[in-house]
């Protein structure tokens, strides 16, 4: 019996294929048996399939003739590839259009913007009015619509819009092994060194960071070489330009007076010497003349023999030329001794630093060695009357060491195209001349290679998705250390809207009371070290800036075990950064407070390093015995570990 799909017998010229348009492919139920909404509810490849074995039958009984076939599967053929060109084009359009709105928001709210992201994140969410203005402002700006860390910032913002407590150790560091360690840097135990065999001179560089540690090593030296060290120069920079002097920023008779014990200090050269032309008879010795980290041997050997027959030897720079490892117990005291005593700022610098403490801290009062180290008398708080005790305000200090100087070495790329290229390169010829020639004559690492070993210093966006991911709290006060953030105000967008009580010196001091230190960038620098050592938190964006190295160090010997200090580690950072445009929030979260949380340990300054930034050594630090001895049992067990 033929098939009730067959035409009948007579009449096969008449017969012609069904037409099916490509709607009706794609959206009409299957002519095969099923149910109508069975076949709606198939995937699309099931539907894909379908219309392949339509256009491409198997040959069966009760069929048309050879020609009629022929053609009527022709027409199949074109309408079904019409139809999967058509479905494919059209999974390609929507993931397209879906990526764009995730990682190119528009500018305003209505285009997808950071507000918009955050609704499609979670629509239920309600949020604050003042929140969301904030998000607005930050949807206009040209960095959040170019930048490539727009879908982590609108993760972040919903995070803290969640307002989660912090997490308990956010605000501390291992009390019981950090606070065994005591300083002890003032107890000598040597007679004073008269200076007989010359006078030292010196004439440090950089900024006012680099020219401490200078500082601190010629005093050193001066001990080594049994010499008088006369009072330090500054070198003018072309970069911090500023003129200040020795005691413009330091208390001069207090640092000789303070090392008064341990060498001879003079202002100046003796009458007899002054006229001494000391390039003509080689006694100006340069920073090319002594290897980096240079060893007592050295100084011994070279500079010695030097001072004995001229009597005057004038270090220019001297910018990391005294090694840290092996040097004699007690010069390793008096370098922590100059550092955490003798250099104390002058009473302008105090003053001011301060009146930034109490406003800071909400105007509570504060006492202890680490302020009164910082601000001296002034550090006390005015009896305020009424008799009620004001409640400290906790702050976090966060130094974004992001000026054009470090961006431009550190050969790294930040976003900006071409117009940044040539504006650094630009710099870089002026200010690091041999770093320019030996880019043209060398092949250096790659800008990706550098950010993914963890050498690129961490942008003003990365900083605040570090902050976000560790659980700060969005109306915690951050106090901003640096100047002349380069990229400007749009640089700092995501980071003053994501935590908008954010402050600077320029902010709580008054324009009459930083007026004093307008064209001084080595004394703003000074305020921004009180203001940052004096912090509950503190937390460095580069590790091997000279500020951050200072300030932790200052921190550690003087805070008690009670203030923390957050160390990024920048190459696993760099790995966790590298995923921005994939990872969900709540891994990286975890992922960037292990990365943290591994640099809070408690250790004894590594061979080799600087007590400027490690002071955990015998040499600056007391430890009390009982703490001594269960870092014993713990290294026995780590060791039987391994």
């Amino acid at each position: 019996m033929p098939s009730s799909s067959s035409p009948p017998r007579g009449h096969a010229e008449q017969w012609r294929a069904p037409e099916i348009s490509v709607p009706d492919l794609l959206h009409s139920p299957s002519r095969s048996s099923s149910s109508s909404s069975a076949s709606l509810s198939r995937p699309a490849s099931s539907l894909i399939a379908s219309a392949i074995s339509w256009a491409f039958p198997i040959r069966g009984h009760g069929v048309p003739s050879k020609s009629h076939r022929k053609k009527s599967q022709r027409r199949r053929r074109v309408h079904v590839m019409l139809a999967l060109l058509g479905l494919l084009a059209s999974f390609f359009l929507l993931n397209w259009f879906m990526l764009f709105r995730l990682q190119d928001p528009g500018d305003d709210d209505g285009g997808g913007g950071p507000l918009h992201l955050l609704s499609s994140i979670n629509p239920s969410r309600h949020l604050p009015s003042s929140f969301k203005e904030e998000l607005r402002k930050m949807g206009k700006g040209k960095k959040w619509k170019h930048g490539i860390y727009a879908r982590m910032l609108a993760l972040a913002a919903h995070a803290l819009a969640e307002n989660k407590h912090e997490p308990k150790d956010l605000w501390e560091e291992p009390f019981i092994p950090a606070s065994a360690w005591t300083p002890c840097a003032d107890q000598r135990n040597w007679t004073r060194s008269e200076g007989n065999n010359g006078y030292i001179m010196i004439t440090a560089n950089g900024g006012i960071n680099q020219q401490r540690v200078a500082v601190c090593n010629a005093v050193v030296v001066a001990r080594l070489l049994n010499s008088t060290l006369v009072i330090p120069s500054f070198m003018y920079s072309s970069v911090w330009k500023d003129v200040s002097q020795f005691g413009d920023i330091y208390q001069e008779e207090h640092f000789i007076e303070y090392l008064s014990p341990d060498i001879r200090i003079v202002k100046e050269l003796p009458e007899e010497l002054q006229s001494l032309d000391l390039e003509a008879i080689g006694s100006i010795v340069t920073d090319v003349d002594i290897m980096k980290e240079a060893k007592p041997s050295f100084y011994l050997k070279n500079i010695l023999p030097l001072l004995h027959k001229n009597k005057v030897v004038h270090f220019v720079g001297f910018g990391n030329r005294l090694a840290f490892d092996p040097i004699p117990f007690d010069l390793q005291r008096l370098r922590c001794r100059c550092n955490f005593h003798a250099l104390l700022f002058v009473p302008k610098i105090q003053e001011a630093g301060a009146l930034l403490l109490r406003r800071l801290r909400n105007h509570a009062p504060y006492h202890g060695r680490l302020d009164h180290s910082l601000v001296g008398p002034y550090y006390a708080e005015p009896k305020m009357g009424g008799g009620n005790a004001v409640k400290s305000s906790r702050y976090l200090a966060l130094h974004l060491r992001f000026e054009i100087d470090m961006v431009a070495h550190s050969l790294c790329e930040y976003g900006g195209g071409q117009e940044e290229a040539e504006e650094l390169e630009a710099y870089r010829k002026i200010h690091f001349p041999a770093l320019t020639l030996l880019k043209k004559t060398r092949k250096l690492p790659s800008p990706a290679a550098l950010r993914s070993e963890g050498l690129c210093p961490l942008t003003p966006e990365e900083a605040v998705l570090m902050l976000s991911a560790l659980g700060f709290n969005r109306r915690t006060r951050v106090f901003v250390a640096g100047a002349n953030i380069y990229g400007g105000p749009s640089r700092l967008a995501a980071l003053t809207s994501l935590f908008p009580n954010l402050v600077t010196k320029e902010k709580l001091l008054s324009a009459s009371e930083i007026e004093p230190f307008a064209n001084f960038s080595s004394q703003l620098a000074a305020l921004d070290f009180i203001g940052c050592t004096a912090a509950d938190a503190f937390a460095m964006t580069d590790s091997g800036s000279q500020l951050s190295s200072l300030v932790s160090g200052y921190r550690v010997y003087y805070g008690g075990g009670r203030m923390p200090t957050i160390r990024p580690n920048k190459r696993r950072l760099a790995g966790i950064f590298m995923k921005n445009s994939t990872i969900e929030w709540k891994v990286f979260e975890q992922r960037v407070r292990k990365a943290v949380r591994q640099t809070k340990h408690v250790f004894e300054r590594p061979k080799g390093r600087s007590m400027y930034r490690f002071p955990r050594c015998k040499e600056c630090m007391c430890v009390a015995e009982e703490a001594a001895a269960a870092d014993v049992v713990t290294k026995t067990k780590r060791k039987r570990r391994h």
